[in-house]
């Protein structure tokens, strides 16, 4: 049986040392159950068809160029051998720029992940990056050209070799300071915050991804199943939020308490705070908001 074909391969480089390596795709979304567009009243599938915004009239594939909006319906037109020329020269190195500690990474720059292996000859050398990496607790920052395009890449000691995570550009994520501006200063204080540290307790786990089902994928697979036996699927009902008035009675039920039952016993560090108290915190000193991205040429 062949093995995985290599996405692209080329050389990593930390000092004055480099070795061969191949890079994998980690994840696949090909194996995710598909739909095809038809026409509702032929049963045909459709196709789909590049046509002029103002005249209508389809425009042949020769016709089709890139253009950039400088102004509301004013382009530049780029053509496909000046957005070639535009394209970054690869030498097929991954230079490795930094070593960072893993404690400090951020998972929300994380785009895709790629396996790193080693290419034919140059095993000795890569294995002490993997190992040094792995004692020193430290994954590597290095850049290169992937695909057309220059991109950083987080280099992690992972199992027998390393695995590459492309990173997004700083301009890609947003600043989760917009996200969360409107959430209250409140401090969970009390039985309420003993509740839910006990349910965490009780539910505390390892991580273990061939334990996490797609239900989307199992639910169409169902109603596909369903529509071709000729049966209807029953409807489910959407969990309703707890209101605060009721949060305190959901957690006794969640941590198996009555109403009427005698409370978790406390503890002397916490005896003199109150059941389910919800304090005000000190207003947060107000944050400098990011600055705004700038806009990416495409």
């Amino acid at each position: 049986m062949a093995g995985p074909r290599a996405n692209w391969k080329g050389y990593i480089k930390f000092g004055e040392v480099s070795c061969p390596v191949a890079l994998y795709t980690a994840a696949s979304s090909s194996e995710r159950i598909a739909f095809n567009t038809l026409n509702r009243k032929t049963g045909n599938r459709v196709k789909r068809e590049f046509i002029d915004g103002e005249t209508g009239d389809p425009v042949e594939r020769d016709d089709q160029v890139k253009g950039y909006e400088v102004e509301n319906g004013q382009y530049i037109v780029l053509e496909p051998d000046e957005v070639a020329a535009a394209t970054p020269q690869s030498d097929k190195t991954l230079r490795i720029e930094a070593f960072v500690p893993c404690s400090q990474i951020d998972t929300t720059y994380f785009d895709k992940p790629y396996y790193l292996a080693p290419d034919k000859m140059g095993t000795d050398a890569f294995l002490l990056l993997r190992d040094a990496m792995k004692k020193e607790k430290v994954a590597a920052i290095a850049r290169t050209v992937l695909f057309r395009r220059m991109r950083t890449v987080l280099i992690r000691a992972h199992g027998k070799g390393l695995i590459a995570s492309t990173l997004n550009f700083d301009y890609e994520v947003r600043s989760s300071e917009k996200a969360f501006e409107d959430m209250p200063d409140l401090k969970i204080e009390g039985e309420m915050l003993e509740l839910a540290e006990h349910i965490i307790g009780t539910k505390k786990g390892s991580f273990d991804a061939s334990t996490f089902d797609d239900r989307y994928e199992a639910a169409v697979a169902e109603l596909v199943k369903a529509k071709i036996e000729g049966r209807a699927l029953p409807k489910k009902k959407a969990p309703v939020a707890s209101k605060p008035g009721d949060l305190l009675q959901a957690l006794r039920e969640s941590a198996g308490i009555g109403a009427k039952e005698t409370k978790p016993k406390r503890t002397a560090s916490n005896a003199n705070r109150g059941a389910g108290r919800v304090k005000a915190a000190k207003p947060a000193a107000k944050s400098k908001q990011a600055p705004a991205p700038a806009r990416k040429v495409g």
